[in-house]
């Protein structure tokens, strides 16, 4: 998968050939992404991601048992002579059937709300200090 703000575009590799889809990133075509993946009993999923755009995916495919890797955007653009999210995807596809590709570290469910509740206190207290600072 080739993971974008507003759209994912995906590759599935079968024995009976190869199929493109392009989906929206709302939580409704998430599923149906899903749904695509299982339909075609993908056992394992590697997805090209900058920012915090794979993290819905991840939960999705985590609550499905599909195994996953988020890898580095850097290192797939290593890489040079492919231009379009379906080509990228195609790499994808191909590195990750030749077991080529290196998943960036992917804390588990618990520790990653963990991680999302300090921050959110973190943020909290500054906003607090801020408005302290203000008065």
């Amino acid at each position: 998968m080739n993971v974008h703000k507003d759209n994912i575009t995906a590759c599935i590799m079968t024995p009976e050939g190869k199929e493109i889809q392009t989906f929206s990133t709302k939580t409704v075509f998430l599923i149906q992404l899903v749904d695509w993946i299982k339909q075609h009993r993908c056992t394992h999923v590697a997805m090209e991601s900058t920012s915090v755009y794979w993290k819905p995916i991840v939960n999705l495919l985590e609550a499905e048992d599909i195994e996953f890797l988020v890898v580095n955007a850097q290192h797939m653009k290593a890489v040079s002579g492919r231009k379009t999210d379906v080509k990228d995807a195609d790499w994808i596809v191909k590195l990750l059937r030749h077991g080529l590709l290196k998943a960036s570290f992917i804390p588990d469910r618990n520790q990653r709300e963990l991680r999302e509740l300090i921050r959110y206190r973190r943020s909290i207290i500054e906003e607090r200090a801020r408005q302290h600072n203000r008065i």
